[in-house]
């Protein structure tokens, strides 16, 4: 094991010199058994422990830990982390000084223990005012492939993939709304591994590399949300993905009932997919095994359990393209069949909420909500006297990060241009007038909108991002008062972000 010979500092404040620090891991070392190696800018513990066979545990093993003091080791960090159980590997990402950069990665055997991790360890204060956050950590092995022509099928698509990259494990096609003899106009590659994948899009990220004359679309594809075998084991929701969009909700119930008559609750259709609500579990998953591959009205549907999403992360997984596919989140919206989804497995027609493409009809939004009982006491306040995770919206954490900075509003000033196909196209431009002077006179996202609500959220979530890179790196003395929560967010993507090779 290499050891760095930085100075670093214990739970109690006082500076521990790079011996000390070689001492206290090495005895941890000599405690548990594990090796530890120290590479391509990490540190690895174990990987595999002693006394392992087999291969390594499965995804949705690993968590991921951001926020961890940047003075803290190994020799703290695992007796925390195995509260939650056995410690298959982990890893800190290390700088050249020899402080740790700020999050590690911590793979167990089981996935019951990763699970059990993120439920007693996000926000566990390691330290006196120090809180470390834990969540799932995404080891993604599949890429969106955008612009391929609408004729190819999957197995054409296939040997392409596989011909000019390696490990291609399979390839996800989706058939038009519209003419289910054609593709969507994308697919998504699995790879065997996230390192071949990252190889792949590598190779053909520059823009020039084309297939079938076409100048191909390559990026990862969006991961999909994680959800715990206890909450699905609850789940008594269908989705139901391939569907004609001539076909009803009428119709729809009518099929899934002719199993059971009476099983069906309700039908939401969506485009052409559908939610399928039971009235008990166990008829939904017989139902799942009799009408999964059936044809409806010509079609070929699919039928999987409905994932649930985390209300409390919603927002957050909407800025971050996150939206499962099978959830039923009546926050997603249907999208044009040319616009280019990337969510992992994700049809076009549920895109994020800030790719700008409205369903017609407004959405349905869960709201939670408390009686109010006559002879309530009101009491009048600014909305600045509250906590930002009462905002759910990035246009109002914008305003609110403006005024706790004693800054005035942010002016967005709109744009506009038309697209091929006549649609009238959106985009703000943002100005923070108390910092227009400076290097970044004004705030404007790359991507183009159909509604002003869209577009005023997308620029307002591009201006949150980039403020807050701006207080990361720059060496001038700009405070911005950005709330833990929305620190933790930004630091997430932004490590998922570069976990590539």
């Amino acid at each position: 094991m290499n050891e760095e010979n930085a100075d670093g500092t214990n739970g109690c404040g006082k500076v521990r010199t790079g011996t000390q620090n070689e001492a206290a891991l090495l005895a941890l070392m000599e405690k548990t058994g594990y090796n530890m190696v120290q590479e391509n800018g990490q540190r690895k513990f174990g990987g595999p422990p002693p006394g392992w066979e087999g291969p390594p545990p499965p995804r949705g093993c690993e968590v991921f830990v951001g926020k961890i003091p940047r003075d803290m080791y190994e020799d703290e960090l695992v007796p925390v982390f195995e509260r939650a159980g056995k410690i298959y590997e982990f890893r800190l990402m290390m700088e050249f000084s020899g402080e740790n950069r700020g999050y590690a990665f911590v793979m167990y055997t089981t996935k019951e223990e990763a699970q059990l991790a993120i439920r007693i360890l996000n926000n566990y204060e390691i330290r006196p005012g120090k809180f470390i956050g834990v969540c799932v950590s995404l080891d993604n092995c599949r890429l969106f492939i955008g612009a391929i022509p609408k004729e190819k099928k999957k197995e054409e698509i296939l040997d392409e993939m596989k011909k000019v990259t390696e490990g291609v494990v399979d390839v996800i096609v989706y058939p038009s709304a519209t003419d289910k003899t054609k593709n969507r106009g994308f697919a998504f590659v699995e790879y065997e591994s996230h390192r071949a994948a990252a190889m792949a899009r590598r190779k053909l990220i520059p823009g020039t590399f084309q297939l079938w004359g076409h100048t191909i679309q390559v990026d990862w594809a969006d991961p999909e949300k994680e959800v715990d075998e206890e909450t699905m084991q609850r789940v008594k929701v269908l989705y139901v993905r391939n569907l004609m969009i001539s076909t009803t909700e009428e119709t729809i119930k009518a099929e899934f009932n002719k199993f059971k008559p009476g099983a069906v609750e309700r039908v939401k259709k969506l485009r052409d997919y559908a939610f399928v609500h039971f009235f008990n579990r166990e008829d939904a998953v017989a139902a799942m095994s009799v009408m999964n591959g059936k044809c409806i009205d010509g079609a070929s549907i699919e039928v999987t359990l409905a994932k649930p999403v985390n209300k409390e992360n919603t927002w957050r997984q909407h800025l971050n393209g996150q939206i499962s596919p099978n959830s039923e989140n009546l926050l997603v919206y249907a999208n044009k069949e040319e616009s280019h989804s990337k969510a992992l497995g994700k049809p076009p027609t549920l895109p994020t909420r800030l790719n700008g493409q409205h369903s017609p009809s407004p959405p349905e939004i869960e709201r939670c909500t408390y009686p109010f009982f006559p002879g309530t006491k009101l009491t009048p306040i600014s909305m600045y006297s509250l906590k930002s995770n009462h905002f759910n919206s990035a246009v109002m954490h914008l305003d609110y990060y403006c005024n706790k900075n004693n800054w005035a509003p942010p002016e967005y000033y709109l744009y506009s241009t038309t697209s091929q196909d006549g649609k009238v196209l959106l985009v703000y431009k943002i100005v923070i007038p108390a910092i227009a002077n400076g290097s970044q006179s004004y705030f404007m996202p790359d991507k183009l909108c159909t509604t002003l609500e869209d577009a005023k959220e997308l620029a307002a979530q591009f201006t949150l991002l980039h403020l807050d890179q701006s207080r990361r790196t720059t060496s001038s003395k700009l405070i911005i008062n950005f709330p833990e929560t929305w620190l933790l967010y930004n630091f997430l993507s932004f490590c998922f972000s570069i976990n590539t090779y």
